[in-house]
């Protein structure tokens, strides 16, 4: 299923070739956080603030895939007083956190402290290793998005980063870059959008799909 997906992608999008590894490992390493019972953490300013929340909400809901919770975990809610809508409507999901979503904070940080280190704070406290930070950033050189990438590189935690064609000093940072082929922060975020959706797909699949079929 991934495979075809992948394929779906640059069949849209041929331009996104130059990346297709890239984009293949990011799923990879998201995999495998997911697989050691870890969380994506996400950062970004701007257009790239909303791609992240973008990604937590399809990742933290059904996207694709029908998903169910667990008979166990069911029975578990019954007990405490869950009625059949409460269960139809709660499903599993894939934990990710956007760290540009806690605006009181945020605004706190900012007036108390620094804008620059708004995202490395909160990664600092809600960050553990085996977790994975989706650092993106058009440029590629945001400030307060490379200090994250910096704390994540000091607790353990993989980097993938999102950032047009050059990939600016974030590049220095990321385990796995997946830099489109554009330097155009319009078109870089329109290519942006077609790949977290393919990964988050390719994801839901991988966990869920064998649920829906048994």
């Amino acid at each position: 299923m991934a495979e075809t997906q992948v394929m779906q992608l640059l069949l849209n999008y041929p331009q996104l070739e130059v990346i297709e590894k890239n984009i293949i490992q990011a799923y990879e390493m998201m995999c495998r956080c997911y697989e050691g019972k870890n969380k994506v953490l996400l950062c970004g300013n701007g257009g790239s603030a909303a791609d992240c929340e973008h990604i937590v909400g399809e990742l933290m809901k059904v996207f694709w895939v029908k998903r169910r919770l667990p008979e166990r975990e069911e029975e578990k809610l019954r007990k405490c007083g869950a009625d059949s809508a409460m269960l139809e409507n709660i499903v599993e999901a894939l934990p990710a956190i956007s760290l540009t979503s806690h605006v009181s904070f945020l605004t706190a940080f900012c007036n108390d402290n620094s804008a620059e280190e708004m995202f490395a704070q909160q990664l600092y406290v809600l960050g553990n290793p085996g977790d994975v930070l989706w650092a993106i950033s058009t440029s590629g050189n945001s400030a307060n998005v490379i200090n994250a990438a910096i704390v994540a590189r000091a607790k353990g935690i993989k980097v993938i980063g999102m950032t047009g064609a050059s990939g600016g000093k974030l590049a220095e940072y990321s385990d796995v870059l997946m830099n489109v082929p554009s330097e155009i922060t319009a078109r870089i975020q329109e290519m942006h959008v077609p790949i977290y959706h393919t990964i988050c797909a390719m994801l839901e699949g991988h966990f869920f799909a064998r649920e829906e079929s048994a």
